[in-house]
């Protein structure tokens, strides 16, 4: 009986087993400007400011599962509409998800926002 319930309990370990997100230094971020058509694909770094249009991007953290999970990529973001004249205003906060991009997205009359991937600068150096 010992045995059985000690197989019992390693078995509902490891079938149970959740793998965490790990956490990545670049987000790869894709923007559409809806007045000219044109797709933008952009490398951001945690903590710089990247431009699209009059939106400035700044990336807070990129996580991804590892590949033994199903595959998911989300990152935390900051956007702000810089107009000439006025004070920069926040326009989102939060996360993005690469797999829904609807499910948190940048309502913007102009410019679309979403996640495709987060990667490690470090890992493609040679």
């Amino acid at each position: 009986m010992k045995k059985f319930f000690f197989v019992f309990l390693v078995s509902i370990n490891l079938c149970c087993y959740n793998a965490f997100a790990v956490s990545y230094d670049t987000a790869i971020l894709q923007g559409l400007d809806k007045v000219t058509a044109r797709v933008l694909t952009i490398e951001a770094h945690l903590g710089d400011t990247k431009k699209i249009g009059s939106l400035e991007i700044i990336v807070r953290a990129c996580d991804k599962r590892p590949p033994e999970e199903t595959p998911e990529s989300a990152a935390f973001v900051d956007v702000w509409e810089v107009r000439p004249g006025e004070p920069a205003s926040n326009i989102f906060r939060g996360w993005m998800f690469a797999s829904s991009p609807a499910l948190s997205a940048l309502e913007h009359p102009v410019y679309d926002v979403w996640v495709l991937d987060c990667k490690n600068i470090q890992n493609n150096v040679k």
